[in-house]
């Protein structure tokens, strides 16, 4: 994933993106593109990276950027 290379965070914090990151995926309609979870994971991981931690925050953000996304 790009622009993620140096990035770094506490346990906790990728406890929280983890359960954003598997609710956002349970809400894709089958079949899930691999392509659409890099999305939602790059998305989750911008927005804890600028400080959010709640993780219905973080999922509803990702997708909402997923429906933003050009296709």
């Amino acid at each position: 994933m790009k622009d993620f290379a140096n990035a770094s965070f506490p346990p906790e914090v990728i406890s929280v993106m983890e359960q954003a990151l598997d609710a956002a995926v349970a809400t894709l309609p089958e079949p899930v593109h691999s392509h659409h979870v890099q999305l939602i994971a790059e998305a989750i991981l911008r927005a804890a990276h600028s400080g959010e931690r709640d993780p219905i925050v973080l999922q509803r953000l990702a997708l909402l950027e997923l429906q933003l996304h050009p296709r």
